[in-house]
């Protein structure tokens, strides 16, 4: 156990080191989710039965097997994607258990708080939108894009409240807008005021993560707020907010990744490749059974059947062949964040795309041969 510290003291001591803002916040979850990994009831069990000089009986047995697997970490989905079908139904646990992975999902209020997991080794699969990635290239992280998806723009809506004057987005200028930054709410920020010829510096920018940006936004402490689905739908059906816009109609001309670290990619190959395969297929299941996707979800997200089906018509369930376009127009996205000042450098993103080739070798066929 002493010896376990000195690592981490050692290794929090070489991050700390390092100047990217990433870095402090990296170490601390490292930090928790290896003493909560090592606290959690299950594991006090699984302590006990490795621990133990008594005996070997099959149950003890069990859990040392059980704790011997590797861990695939992958985001739990908020958004209602075809990722959470894919939690929600256990097909990888099935597929990789055979392979000795057991999978884990875990929570994270954002793109960008995932990515400072994905560093820290808290993460291995990470699902965001375009700005995320570039600010995690930026601070130097091996970041590597898997799969590109849908950019399902309908779903992120820029909300007012019901009382609020505002008919489009230049009725806002001077007024307070929260969103979380370096996400796709902090892009299509950008992206509307540039539409109505207006500045980010035209309106008063307000970094929050979602809960604490639907907590200010409830308290009328900020006048509007970018998000995503469920929160649009929740603050609407409460009576909170309205959709002034949403990422519809051209706003949105981006994608959402799935993305990893360099490291992960190159040990794991196989569990990529079948992640992307399940998950193809989760897609293509999901835009097919829009009541059935419903009822699947309505425990997790205490929305009734309709509203989820209401909701999930503003996604297109589709992944997207990496090319050159869905490349140059993820460069074009680290440009503009770089002219805005908001990233210490330029960043290449080709750094952190594969080759033809090495995408060919993980992305499903019918995947690969969509244009």
């Amino acid at each position: 156990m002493l010896n376990w510290e000195s690592k981490l003291k050692s290794w929090k001591n070489k991050q700390i080191t390092r100047r990217s803002a990433l870095s402090a916040f990296s170490y601390s979850l490292v930090l928790s989710a290896a003493v909560f990994t090592w606290n959690t009831p299950q594991n006090s069990i699984q302590k006990q039965a490795i621990l133990s000089t008594g005996g070997t009986t099959n149950i003890n047995s069990k859990l040392i097997a059980n704790n011997n697997k590797k861990v695939v970490r992958i985001v739990r989905s908020k958004q209602l994607t075809a990722l959470a079908v894919l939690e929600k139904k256990g097909i990888l646990e099935k597929r990789l258990g055979s392979l000795g992975y057991k999978v884990e999902w875990p929570e994270f209020a954002a793109g960008p708080q995932q990515l400072e997991a994905l560093n820290a080794g808290g993460l291995d699969i990470a699902s965001t939108a375009e700005s995320p990635p570039v600010f995690s290239q930026a601070a130097g992280v091996p970041l590597v894009y898997l799969a590109a998806n849908s950019s399902d723009g309908r779903a992120v809506s820029l909300l007012v409240p019901p009382n609020s004057s505002a008919k489009r987005f230049k009725d806002l200028k001077g007024k307070k807008i929260a969103f979380q930054k370096a996400s796709i709410g902090h892009y299509l920020t950008v992206r509307a005021a540039e539409r109505e010829g207006l500045k980010l510096t035209d309106i008063k920018s307000v970094f929050l993560a979602p809960p604490d940006a639907n907590a200010a936004f409830s308290q009328g402490k900020v006048d509007a707020w970018f998000i995503w689905e469920p929160f649009v739908t929740r603050n609407v059906q409460n009576k909170v907010g309205r959709v002034l816009l949403d990422g519809g109609n051209g706003l949105r001309d981006t994608n959402n990744f799935y993305t990893t670290n360099r490291k992960f990619y190159q040990e794991n190959p196989q569990v990529i490749k079948i992640f992307l395969e399940e998950l193809q297929k989760a897609q293509v299941w999901s835009k097919k059974n829009p009541k059935e996707i419903a009822q699947l979800l309505t425990s997790a997200t205490q929305l009734d059947a309709p509203t989820l089906e209401k909701m999930h018509n503003k996604y297109d369930f589709a992944l997207v062949p990496i090319n050159e376009k869905v490349i140059k127009k993820q460069q074009d996205v680290a440009d503009k964040w770089y002219s805005l000042g908001l990233i210490p450098k330029k960043v290449n993103v080709r750094d952190g795309f594969l080759t033809p080739q090495q995408y060919a070798a993980i992305t499903p066929n019918e995947v690969l041969t969509k244009k």
